[in-house]
């Protein structure tokens, strides 16, 4: 497993002195970086070669919220590659071992020149070492069903603090805007996240929200023609 050590800073909180949820998804975003970068086939190396990781999909289990000054471990692994497909493990671990945050995500490789995913090669992978064990998180559906019925809440453009270096809306912000679309005041307990198609400076995001039972939330966010950019599902501490 690949680390980092870090500690919650207070421009990372909320309202209750806790890491965001956004704070959360940004450190296992970091660490999966600093892996790569550290083996070799970082943000440079893969624009050398014109290609790039892209995140398919994400599960999240929110076991416990950090909270201000509190020191984390930051670990990530890679426990499969196939296809095009490459499967990543991270958790979040204070300083008595236990694990506050687990989650698993899949992502794929894409080729920028042809403008199409491509097949994963040993030298996207060895870099990175022998597979580890997965994380278990529970069942999950591969992908999250849509609701019929979703209700429009305000819709938010696109601007220059949402994108990443992809010159696109970072993977984070997504959650973040879904989270924003549901009522305030409630714990998420687990996300997950599918992602569609790449939003742009300038384009329309509609959050549309469906709540279902034992206090789960689909979001669907898409643009103003009915494209959709991501799903996010949310549940709630009962």
């Amino acid at each position: 497993m690949y680390t980092f050590d870090s500690r919650v800073r207070y421009s990372e909180t909320d309202e209750e002195g806790r890491l965001t949820v956004t704070g959360i998804i940004n450190y296992m975003q970091d660490c999966s970086t600093f892996h790569s970068e550290d083996v070799g086939v970082g943000v440079g190396y893969l624009g050398e070669h014109r290609r790039i990781w892209l995140l398919s999909s994400w599960q999240i289990v929110i076991d416990r919220y950090p909270r201000l000054g509190e020191r984390l471990t930051v670990g990530t692994w890679h426990n499969d590659f196939k296809g095009i497909y490459g499967y990543r493990n991270f958790v979040l671990r204070d300083l008595d071992g236990n694990d506050c945050v687990r989650a698993a995500s899949v992502w794929f490789l894409y080729d920028l020149e042809k403008e199409q995913p491509i097949r994963v090669t040993g030298a996207d992978t060895d870099p990175y070492g022998e597979p580890e064990p997965r994380l278990e998180l529970g069942k999950a559906p591969r992908k999250i069903p849509v609701p019929e019925h979703l209700e429009a809440v305000e819709p938010v453009v696109v601007a220059r603090h949402h994108l990443d270096t992809n010159h696109h809306v970072n993977n984070a912000q997504y959650v973040e805007i879904a989270r924003e679309a549901v009522p305030a005041g409630i714990t998420i307990r687990e996300i997950r996240a599918d992602y569609k198609k790449a939003a742009l400076l300038g384009d329309v995001i509609v959050p549309r929200v469906a709540c279902g039972q034992d206090k789960c939330y689909t979001v669907v966010l898409g643009s103003e023609t009915g494209e959709i950019y991501a799903v996010v599902w949310l549940r709630a501490e009962a």
